[in-house]
C-alpha cells in the first residue's frame, strides 16, 4: 500500500526527535487521562447500587442488617464506611471513658468521627482528578509547541532546498499542524471528564452529608432523622469545601 505523503505516518517518519518526543508525551497524557476517566467512572457507577439501597437501610431491623444492604465495596463504598465509622466511634467512646476523649460529649466525638470519614471519602473520590486538570490545561500548549517546532523545521528545510512552491509548503506545514489537533484531542476528553466526575463527586458527597446527619441522630437518639426533626447537635457543613467547577 502506498504511504500517504501528508499523513500521520509521514509526520512520524519525517519528524525530528523533538516532534517525536512531543507526540509520545501527548500519547502518554491521553492514556493517563483515559485511565482516570474509566476507573473513576466505574467506581461512581458501582456506587449507584449503594445509593439506591440507602432508602432500605433505615427499614432494616438492625445495624448489621443495614450494613449488609449497603453491600461491601471496600474503599469504593463510602456509605458503608461512614456507618461503620459511626458505630466504631460510639463503641470506642463507651469503652474508653477514662481517656481524654472520653470526657467529650458523645455527640461531639461522633460528629468529629463522621466528618473525618467524609473527608477521607472525599479524598478517594477526588483521586486522579488533578491528572485530568493538568492534562486539560497543558495538552493544547504541548501540541502547539509541536506545531511551532514543526513549522520551523519545515521552513528551514524549504529555505535550504530553495523551493517554496505550494506543494513543497503544504505538506510539511500541514503535518506540523497535526500536532495542534493531537493536543486538542487529548485535552478535550480530559476537561469533559474532569467536569463530569467533579459534578458526580459533589452529588455523592451531598448524599454522604445527609446520611451522616441521619446516622448522627440514630446513634444519639436511636431514631433516624425525619424532615421535621433536627439532630441534637448540628453538624452542618460536614462535607469538605470544594472549589467551584
Amino acid at each position: 500500500m502506498e504511504t500517504n505523503p501528508y499523513g500521520i505516518e509521514a509526520l512520524w517518519l519525517q519528524g525530528d526527535p523533538v516532534i517525536k518526543t512531543v507526540a509520545v508525551i501527548l500519547l502518554l497524557m491521553s492514556i493517563a487521562s483515559w485511565y482516570v476517566i474509566v476507573v473513576r467512572s466505574w467506581n461512581l457507577l458501582s456506587l449507584r447500587r449503594v445509593q439506591r439501597a440507602l432508602g432500605d437501610f433505615w427499614h432494616a431491623r438492625s445495624l448489621a442488617e443495614g450494613l449488609h444492604m449497603l453491600g461491601n465495596e471496600g474503599d469504593h463504598n463510602p456509605f458503608r464506611m461512614l456507618a461503620e465509622a459511626g458505630q466504631a466511634a460510639v463503641d470506642h467512646h463507651q469503652n474508653h471513658k477514662s481517656d481524654l476523649h472520653g470526657q467529650l460529649l458523645l455527640a461531639d466525638w461522633l460528629t468529629g468521627c463522621l466528618r473525618g470519614s467524609i473527608d477521607e471519602s472525599a479524598e478517594r473520590l477526588q483521586k486522579g482528578l488533578s491528572v485530568l486538570a493538568s492534562v486539560g490545561s497543558t495538552a493544547p500548549f504541548v501540541g502547539l509547541f509541536g506545531t511551532v517546532w514543526g513549522i520551523y523545521h519545515a521552513l528551514v528545510g524549504i529555505g535550504v532546498s530553495g523551493q517554496a512552491s505550494i506543494d513543497k509548503v503544504a505538506g510539511p506545514v500541514g503535518e506540523a499542524l497535526i500536532m495542534t489537533a493531537f493536543g486538542l484531542a487529548v485535552a478535550i476528553p480530559a476537561v469533559l471528564g474532569y467536569n463530569a466526575l467533579t459534578r458526580n463527586n459533589k452529588m455523592v458527597l451531598g448524599k454522604l452529608n445527609r446520611f451522616a446527619h441521619q446516622l448522627h441522630s440514630y446513634f444519639i437518639t436511636g431514631t433516624p432523622l425525619t424532615r421535621n426533626k433536627q439532630p441534637l447537635v448540628k453538624i452542618s457543613h460536614i462535607a469538605p469545601k470544594q472549589g467551584g467547577n
